[in-house]
C-alpha cells in the first residue's frame, strides 16, 4: 500500500507533464556532403525565467527520431556523454536524403519527471559555392566526439589543419565516432580517449606533406610499427593527437572510368578450336557396370562369412584336450570348488540336512575321507603335493 501512494503522484506528474507538452519548432538547413550539428541545450527544453542559469544538478536526458518512425534517419546520429551534459544529433547528409525530414526529441527530467518535446524541421539543400574535391579523413586520438562536435574545436582543428594543406578553404564534410567505425572502448583512465574520424574537404590540392603521409612507404614503416613519413611541422599538436598511420587522401577531381555495359548477345557461343563438344553419344550398356557393382560386394560378404564360421565351427579344441592339457591338481582344485558350490546350492534348497563334510574337523579337502583322530587336522594342506 505504501508503494502505490508513493508511485501515484509520479505517476499522475508524469501524466500531466504529457498531457500539457506542447512541442516547438525549430528550422534548420543541412547541407548535402557537410556536416550538421545541432545541440541540444538544457536551457532550450527547461522553462526557466530569462537570465537565470540552468542549476547543474539537473538531470535531463533525450530522446530522437524520425517522425512517423521509431529511429533516426541512417545519415543522422545521437550522443550524450551524461545527463548532465547535452545531447547531439550530428551526422553528414547524401543526395538521396535530399527533401524535408521532421526530428521530435523529447526531454526527460529525471528529477521532475517532467517531459518536453521539439520538433526539429529539416530543410536539406546542395551546398553553394565551388565543389571540395580533395578530401582527407583523420583519426583524432585525443579526442572524443562529444569534444569535437562544437563549433569551437571544429574550428580550432580546421585552423591548425591549414598549416599542413594547401592555402584555401577548408570544410569540415563528416564527424564520425571511432566506435562507430569498430573502434573498442578505451579503459577507465585518465587521458584515454574513444577517438574521433573528422573528414575534411577542400578546393585546393593536397600538399606534399600529406601525400607523402599517405605514400607506399609510409604504410610500410606503420606495418613495421614505426612512425609514418612527415616532411613538415606538425601543426596539430598538441591540441589534437593525429594517428598519422590512418590518413586517408581520396581525390575527386578526376572522374572515375564508367564501368562497361555489357552487350548481350544471341546466346551461341563463338567458334573455339581448344573446345569441341562430341555431336553424338554412342549407346552404352550399363549391365555389365551394374553387375559388377551388386555382385563383387556380395562376395566378399560370403568369403567372409565362410571364413569366420570356419574359424568359430570347425577349429575348436574340445573338452577331451583341454581336459589333457590341464594339470591334475587344477583339475582336482576345480572339481572341490565346484563340489562345494553344488554343496551350498543343496543346503540352500533344503535345510534339513546332516552337517557338510567340509565342516567336519577329520575331513580331507582332496578324498573325502575321515582321517584317524590322532591326526592334526590342522597340519593336513587343501591340496596335497602330487607323487
Amino acid at each position: 500500500m505504501a508503494v502505490v501512494l508513493i508511485w501515484t503522484p509520479l505517476l499522475m506528474g508524469l501524466l500531466a507533464g504529457l498531457g500539457g507538452t506542447k512541442a516547438q519548432q525549430t528550422t534548420l538547413h543541412p547541407l548535402v556532403g557537410r556536416v550538421f550539428v545541432h545541440t541540444l541545450d538544457h536551457e532550450a527544453f527547461l522553462s526557466l525565467p530569462e537570465h537565470d542559469a540552468v542549476p547543474p544538478t539537473v538531470r535531463i536526458t533525450y530522446h530522437a527520431h524520425l517522425q512517423g518512425h521509431p529511429d533516426l534517419p541512417r545519415w543522422l546520429r545521437y550522443t550524450q556523454r551524461s545527463p548532465h551534459h547535452p545531447g547531439f544529433l550530428y551526422g553528414s547528409a547524401t543526395s538521396e536524403d535530399r527533401g524535408r525530414q521532421v526530428i521530435e526529441v523529447t526531454a526527460y527530467n529525471r528529477d521532475s519527471f517532467d517531459t518536453t518535446q521539439q520538433r526539429l524541421v529539416l530543410e536539406i539543400g546542395d551546398p553553394e559555392g565551388p565543389l571540395l574535391p580533395y578530401q582527407a579523413e583523420f583519426l583524432v586520438c585525443s579526442h572524443d566526439v562529444e569534444e569535437v562536435l562544437p563549433s569551437t574545436p571544429a574550428s580550432r582543428f580546421l585552423s591548425a589543419l591549414g598549416g599542413l594543406w594547401e592555402p584555401g578553404e577548408l570544410q569540415l564534410l563528416n564527424i564520425t565516432s571511432a566506435l562507430d567505425r569498430g573502434g573498442r572502448v578505451p579503459l577507465p583512465i585518465e587521458g584515454q580517449r574513444e577517438g574521433v574520424y573528422i573528414k575534411v574537404g577542400s578546393a585546393s590540392p593536397f600538399s606534399t606533406c600529406l601525400k607523402m603521409v599517405a605514400s607506399p612507404d609510409s604504410h610500410a614503416r606503420c606495418a613495421q610499427g614505426q612512425p609514418p613519413l612527415l616532411s613538415c611541422y606538425d601543426t596539430l599538436a598538441p591540441h589534437f593527437r593525429i594517428d598519422w598511420c590512418n590518413v586517408t587522401l581520396v581525390d575527386k577531381s578526376v572522374p572515375e572510368p564508367a564501368d562497361e555495359v555489357p552487350t548481350p548477345g544471341d546466346g551461341i557461343l563463338e567458334h573455339d578450336p581448344f573446345f569441341c563438344p562430341p555431336t553424338e553419344a554412342p549407346d552404352r550398356d550399363f549391365l555389365v557396370d551394374a553387375l559388377v557393382t551388386l555382385l563383387v560386394p556380395l562376395l566378399v560378404a560370403l568369403l567372409l562369412t565362410l571364413l569366420l564360421a570356419y574359424v568359430m565351427c570347425c577349429r575348436r579344441e574340445g573338452r577331451l584336450k583341454r581336459d589333457l592339457a590341464t594339470s591334475d591338481i587344477q583339475m582336482v582344485h576345480h572339481c572341490t570348488i565346484h563340489g562345494n558350490t553344488e554343496e551350498l546350492r543343496q543346503m540352500a534348497a533344503s535345510r534339513e540336512v546332516p552337517r557338510p563334510l567340509s565342516t567336519l574337523p577329520m575331513f580331507s579337502v582332496r578324498t573325502g575321507e575321515r582321517l584317524p583322530p590322532l591326526v592334526d587336522s590342522a597340519q593336513v594342506p587343501l591340496i596335497l603335493d602330487q607323487h
